[in-house]
């Protein structure tokens, strides 16, 4: 069955102004996203994807924010040229996001009941009482024990596992096109990691949504993602299909993340001693990007002319596309 393309960003670029300078965490990023599948983003602390999710939801502030470019289209339509009080309308109900700890995300003063009923009321029009009676649907919906009581709790009296599920349920209770879920599990230990992400690819697909994962966790990936965007400095380096992607990393920063991994370990890195590899050095500063690759002072690869030279953006394979000169099919 054909899906239609819910989400589709073209050319998104990010301006802060910082101390230094004009930094720009993401710089000419594109990606579609359709009906039901999941697109995960990873990459290293600092390598522009929750700034990449902010800026999609238009949920960064000024300062610091400079400006955007680009174009983010959902079901066609920019959000980017929307108002204020019209992407307020949007937020929520067509497109949501789940953040990575709901201790800050949540207001610890109101309670779980009265903040999921407040999101309904707000963007479907229902009364009072029908608002509350979708936050206990929704509470039930997403397995939270004792939804009665739990309604009238605050964020502080649940467990960690719970808080993010009532931040689960107040992302869908407007049935939204798009969920954005940004390091979903990384607060939880894993028992409770493993519990939430089968939570969300259930309601996935139930509900028909499509869902944009951010993590660092190649695990995570594994299990949930139909295709998989590799973030580095601000950019996108490499974009494949996920079991294309793990089978043949073209990018060397994507091999490294492979190769990094514990029980994730690529074809690449079947012949390496049972010591785990590491990527040496650190994400450049975004207000000191060299003119090349940015990744060139790290790559055991890299020769003048990736210093020098961004490399293009191109498809090397059919639905596999790299940043990279040393590239090869």
């Amino acid at each position: 069955m054909d899906r239609g393309i819910l989400l589709e960003v073209r050319a998104l670029s990010t301006e802060f102004t910082v101390a230094s300078g004009v930094a720009r965490p993401v710089h000419d990023l594109s990606l579609s996203l359709q009906e039901g599948r999941t697109l995960c983003m990873v990459g290293e602390s600092g390598s522009g994807k929750t700034v990449s999710a902010l800026s999609i939801m238009r949920l960064l502030g000024t300062p610091p924010l400079r400006r955007h470019e680009g174009e983010v289209l959902l079901t066609g339509r920019d959000l980017l040229k929307l108002d204020d009080e019209a992407m307020n309308r949007v937020r929520g109900k067509d497109i949501a996001m789940i953040f990575q700890e709901p201790m800050t995300s949540l207001n610890p003063v109101l309670t779980i009941g009265y903040q999921i009923a407040e999101v309904v009321r707000r963007h479907e029009g229902l009364t009072w009482k029908e608002a509350e009676a979708r936050a206990m649907e929704m509470l039930r919906l997403v397995r939270i024990p004792e939804p009665a009581r739990r309604m009238r709790e605050y964020p502080h009296q649940l467990s960690g596992g719970m808080r993010q599920r009532a931040m689960i349920a107040m992302a869908l209770s407007c049935n939204p096109k798009v969920i954005i879920a940004d390091e979903p599990t990384t607060a939880l230990d894993v028992t409770i990691q493993a519990q939430v992400l089968q939570l969300i690819r259930d309601l996935q697909r139930r509900l028909g949504m499509a869902l944009l994962l951010i993590t660092h966790d190649l695990g995570v990936v594994a299990e949930t993602a139909d295709r998989v965007i590799v973030m580095y400095a601000g950019r996108k380096i490499e974009e494949a299909p996920v079991r294309e992607l793990f089978a043949r990393p073209l990018h060397p920063y994507t091999r490294g993340l492979l190769q990094s991994a514990p029980r994730l370990r690529s074809s690449l890195a079947a012949k390496a001693r049972s010591r785990l590899a590491e990527i040496s050095g650190t994400v450049p500063m975004l207000t000191e990007l060299p003119a090349g690759c940015a990744f060139a002072a790290r790559c055991p690869l890299a020769d003048e002319n990736c210093r020098q030279r961004y490399p293009e953006y191109r498809a090397v394979v059919a639905d596999h596309a790299v940043a990279c000169w040393k590239a090869a099919a």
